[in-house]
């Protein structure tokens, strides 16, 4: 168990390259305002190009699409769960960041080390994840199109910019929330393309409202210490999020009621 141990926080946090790396504005990839506004214009005028020129044009076939699906989900799936250890082996193995600044980063702090290294591939992963968009569109199941995949898909990158750009606290806890989440919600994905349908699909949506009310519950604990203590990094960066975790706490539990109550009043 040591073993192992040591040997995950060598190469998922005190490996010279993740133990270096530092994120420059301009400079690191993905690192500047164009980026991120070419990036998000692409994504929503391909969905909605494709959404409308898809329709006639012929079906790949599941022998095609599971496939793609299945090695889609798996990747998504393993790089969450990478991402979720790597940012909690940060935490635990630097005590500068230990406990309360792993949720209130000071100020002033620099935007480099590991938890900024599993920020940027948090940030990457999910431009990775319009992968999803695009499989549904190819599936042409667009009853899952929905205005929160969408709208959360493209949001979430702008996001996850800030908090990289901000240098803003609390990222280290929503980045391991959010990941273990899309640990369950890819593997879910992924059995499904192999042929297998999994009895907790609606445990996924419960666990991603779940998340929202802790990061909410964490901020409460958090703001007493930027207003009245030494302060906290990122604070506007956090008004942000916290604006579009209650849009997207709305959006799920419409969802939630939408798919889960009306079945339950049918069975």
């Amino acid at each position: 168990m040591a073993f192992a141990y040591s040997t995950l926080t060598y190469w998922l946090v005190n490996h010279p390259y993740i133990t270096n790396f530092k994120w420059t504005e301009g400079e690191t990839f993905g690192s500047t305002v164009f980026f991120v506004a070419v990036v998000v214009s692409l994504y929503l005028s391909a969905t909605f190009l494709l959404r409308h020129a898809i329709v006639s044009l012929p079906s790949l076939g599941p022998k095609i699409l599971k496939p793609i699906t299945a090695v889609h989900s798996l990747v998504l799936c393993l790089l969450s769960l990478l991402m979720a250890i790597g940012c909690t082996l940060s935490v635990a193995s630097d005590p500068t960041v230990r406990s309360f600044h792993a949720v209130c980063f000071p100020i002033g702090v620099k935007p480099k080390g590991p938890l900024f290294f599993w920020g940027q591939v948090f940030y990457l992963s999910k431009i990775l994840e319009f992968v999803d968009t695009l499989l549904i569109l190819l599936n042409k199941s667009f009853q899952r199109l929905s205005f929160l995949h969408v709208y959360h898909h493209a949001t979430v990158v702008i996001l996850c910019f800030i908090w990289l750009r901000t240098r803003q606290s609390m990222f280290p806890v929503a980045l391991v929330t959010n990941s273990t989440v899309h640990v369950f919600m890819y593997g879910y994905y992924f059995l499904c393309a192999v042929g297998w349908r999994p009895k907790w699909k609606r445990l996924v949506t419960d666990f991603q409202i779940v998340q929202f009310f802790f990061g909410f519950g964490l901020s409460s604990w958090m703001l007493p210490e930027h207003f009245f203590g030494a302060g906290c990094s990122g604070m506007w960066g956090l008004y942000f999020t916290g604006a579009f975790n209650v849009s997207l706490l709305v959006l799920f539990f419409n969802f939630r009621s939408k798919n889960y109550a009306n079945k339950t009043k049918l069975s």
